[in-house]
C-alpha cells in the first residue's frame, strides 16, 4: 500500500507539472493535452479533492514511514500548483480585457455588464458544467439541408423572454479534428450566456470524415449559413446580422467561411445564395493547413498525416493548392470581416505560432478590426467547462459581439 500511494502521488504531481510545462511532441502532444486541459480547467475542483486526500493520508494507518511523508509532501506541492493554475485562470479576465483594448481600429471596452454572467448559478460554478435552465429554450435538430441526415441538423438556442426585435445571430461550429464531435458538446456556456442576453444561437452538425472528403465539411457549414439567411427570421433571428464562431477544427471552418463569402468552390448547387457574415470568433482554431514548419507543422507531421489520409484524402505534395486554399491564413483579403482570435499559450494540438502568424497577416492585409487574446497556461478546448477561463473568454465574446452590434447600429 505504501508504494501504491507513493506512486499515485507522483502521478498527480506530474499531471500538475504537465499543465505548466506541456509536452510538445508528435507522439505525446495529445496525451499532454488531455492531462493539461483537465488539470488547468478543473484546478479548483482537483485542489479540493487533493486537500481531502492529504488530510486522510495524514490520519490513516494504511501507510507509514518515508512513503507517507513524501506522498503527503507531493500532494501539498500539487495543491499549491493547482492553486497557481486557478489563479492564472482567474486572471484571464485581465488578459481578455487587455486584448480587447488593443484591438485594431478602436479599443473594445470590457464593461462590468459584460463580465457579470446573466446565465448560470452556484451549482454550475461548483461542477464546472453548463446546467440548463428554463430561461433558455433549445429547439433541437432543425434541418438546414432537407435530406434527413443528422449531420445536416442544428440546435437553436434563444431566451424565453419575449422580444419585439429580431435577435442577432451567432452560428457556432464544433471542433473535433473534422472526424468527431457533435453540436451538443461544445461552447455551451457561451451559447447559454449569449441566449440569455438576447442573442439567437445556432449550433450545427456537419458531415465528418472519413465519410466526408474535403471540402464537404465547409460546404455543409456554408449551407447552414445560407439556411440562416433564409429561415432564421421565422425563429426571431436577424438574417442581416450573423456572426460565426468555432473551436479547433470548428474554428478553422468558421474562419474559412467568414473569409470566403459566396465562394462558388464551397457552394456547389447553391452558388447564388448569400453566405456573407458580419464577424468571426476563432477559439484555438486551426488557421493554417499546409504544415508550414514555422506554424502548424512546428510540433511534427501528425496533423498533416491525418489530414492527408482521413480529411483531404490527397497528399500535400501532390496538391499543395488544395491545402493552401483550405487555410484561413492564406484567404485573408482586404474585405475580411472583424475577427476575435483566442489562443492558449500552452496548446499542444494547435501551436500558438499558428494564431500569431494569422494575426500578423490579418493586420498586414486588412483594416478590418481584429482582437487577439493569448491566454497564459491555457491548453486546447478551454471553453468546454464553465471554468474561470471560460467565463472570461465568454465575457470577451459578449463585449466583441456587442461592439459589432453597436457599430452596425451607428452605420445603419
Amino acid at each position: 500500500m505504501n508504494l501504491v500511494i507513493f506512486g499515485a502521488s507522483v502521478l498527480v504531481v506530474l499531471a500538475v507539472a504537465t499543465a505548466y510545462v506541456p509536452l510538445r511532441s508528435d507522439k505525446l502532444g495529445p496525451q499532454s493535452f488531455t492531462i493539461g486541459w483537465l488539470t488547468s480547467e478543473l484546478a479548483a475542483q482537483f485542489a479540493f479533492v487533493l486537500a481531502v486526500l492529504a488530510c486522510a493520508l495524514g490520519t490513516t494507518s494504511l501507510t507509514h514511514g518515508w512513503p507517507k511523508v513524501v506522498s503527503t509532501m507531493l500532494l501539498v506541492i500539487s495543491i499549491v500548483g493547482l492553486i497557481g493554475l486557478h489563479v492564472s485562470a482567474k486572471r484571464s479576465l485581465d488578459v481578455v480585457r487587455s486584448g480587447l483594448a488593443a484591438a485594431t481600429n478602436a479599443p473594445i471596452v470590457l464593461t462590468n455588464d459584460h463580465v457579470a454572467p446573466k446565465y448560470g448559478h452556484l451549482l454550475q460554478r461548483i461542477v464546472a458544467l453548463p446546467v440548463g435552465r428554463r430561461s433558455v429554450e433549445v429547439v433541437k435538430n432543425l434541418a438546414y439541408v432537407d435530406d434527413g441526415k443528422r449531420s445536416h441538423r442544428l440546435d437553436l438556442y434563444r431566451s424565453t423572454a419575449a422580444s419585439d426585435d429580431l435577435r442577432p445571430v451567432l452560428l457556432y461550429i464544433h471542433g473535433g479534428a473534422w472526424v468527431i464531435g457533435d453540436k451538443r458538446e461544445q461552447a455551451r456556456p457561451m451559447l447559454y450566456e449569449l441566449s440569455q442576453r438576447g442573442w439567437l444561437c445556432l449550433s450545427i452538425n456537419y458531415t465528418l470524415s472519413p465519410r466526408a472528403t474535403w471540402p464537404q465539411h465547409v460546404v455543409d457549414c456554408k449551407a447552414a449559413i445560407a439556411w440562416a439567411k433564409r429561415e432564421v427570421a421565422n425563429f426571431g433571428g436577424d438574417p442581416n446580422f450573423i456572426v460565426l464562431a468555432g473551436g479547433s477544427a470548428g474554428g478553422h471552418l468558421a474562419a474559412l467561411c467568414a473569409l470566403t463569402p459566396n465562394d462558388p468552390q464551397f457552394q456547389p448547387g447553391f452558388e447564388q445564395e448569400d453566405t456573407t457574415v458580419d464577424g468571426c470568433i476563432s477559439f484555438y482554431g486551426v488557421l493554417e493547413m499546409t504544415g508550414d514548419k514555422a506554424s502548424s507543422g512546428i510540433h511534427g507531421r501528425s496533423m498533416m498525416t491525418m489530414l492527408e489520409k482521413t480529411v483531404m484524402k490527397t497528399s500535400q505534395a501532390e496538391n499543395p493548392d488544395v491545402f493552401e486554399a483550405a487555410s484561413p491564413l492564406h484567404r485573408i483579403t482586404p474585405s475580411a470581416p472583424p475577427f476575435l482570435v483566442y489562443q492558449g499559450r500552452n496548446d499542444t494540438l494547435v501551436p500558438v505560432e499558428v494564431a500569431r502568424q494569422f494575426v500578423d497577416r490579418f493586420r498586414d492585409v486588412t483594416q478590418s478590426q481584429l482582437a487577439y487574446v493569448e491566454l497564459p497556461l491555457a491548453q486546447h478546448a478551454f471553453d468546454i467547462f464553465s471554468s474561470p477561463r471560460c467565463t472570461a473568454t465568454t465575457a470577451g465574446a459578449v463585449a466583441f459581439l456587442e461592439h459589432l452590434r453597436s457599430e452596425r447600429s451607428e452605420t445603419a
